[in-house]
């Protein structure tokens, strides 16, 4: 059996993609999610640390978290996978889908740590990823979004069939994709089949910064399903 990581934002995309994994035989050591320098948020999607944490306990899979800058960035994240590979771990997995850049990335980060990168999602038309994560169980919920495709009242909302078909009306106009690959979204996955509680978001406050709308989680618990 593959010992491996999942490189974890707390989204729909590393999460299918560690669910698949799982699905696939791997065991999954890991979540590796990088912080910014503060450490309160996390480094992209700005989750709070507390709601990683309980992402990790809902999953029953360790959380290893690392405060980093931009510039600084691939350092931690190679002295990461070299802390993992301590515990035997021996490859990473990862949720990117059709960006060429970041399977590069990706694909180099781990050669060049001596492990092996899995990209279970790659090349999968966006349409398939998100109907299947949809209809495995999964669900979460819009976080931030690019003013430019989706205003604030987006905020919270699922990522349901319904969101998908706005998505698909806003492609005949626009530049959108489906998956969000391009920045346009992103979410939290607040429950799921290998989740074994759900997570209650309970207060919140939405934010704008820089073109993004974000949706602050101030109080969320886990609960029993």
């Amino acid at each position: 059996m593959e010992r491996v990581f999942t490189s974890w934002s707390g989204g729909k995309d590393s999460c299918y993609s560690c669910y698949k994994a799982i699905r696939n035989g791997m065991d999954v050591r890991f979540l590796i999610n990088m912080m910014d320098e503060s450490g309160r948020w996390s480094f992209v999607h700005r989750f709070p640390l507390s709601v990683l944490q309980q992402q990790s306990e809902a999953l029953g899979i360790p959380l290893l978290y690392k405060r980093t800058g931009n510039n600084l960035y691939a350092v931690v994240f190679t002295g990461a996978i070299e802390e993992m590979k301590k515990d035997g771990v021996e490859g990473g997995v990862f949720g990117d889908i059709d960006l060429e850049e970041h399977r590069e990335w990706v694909e180099n980060i781990c050669q060049e740590s001596g492990i092996k990168a899995f990209l279970p999602l790659w090349q999968m038309s966006q349409d398939d990823v998100i109907a299947d994560f949809i209809g495995s169980g999964f669900v979460s919920v819009i976080i931030a979004c690019n003013e430019k495709y989706l205003g604030e009242e987006w905020l919270g909302r699922k990522v349901d069939n319904d969101f998908i078909s706005h998505l698909k009306e806003l492609q005949k106009t626009t530049d959108v994709t489906v998956c969000g690959e391009s920045g346009e979204y992103h979410t939290l996955v607040i429950d799921g089949p290998i989740f074994n509680k759900r997570i209650d978001i309970q207060q919140t406050v939405n934010r704008y910064n820089n073109g993004y709308w974000f949706l602050e989680i101030q109080k969320s618990e886990l609960k029993g399903k």
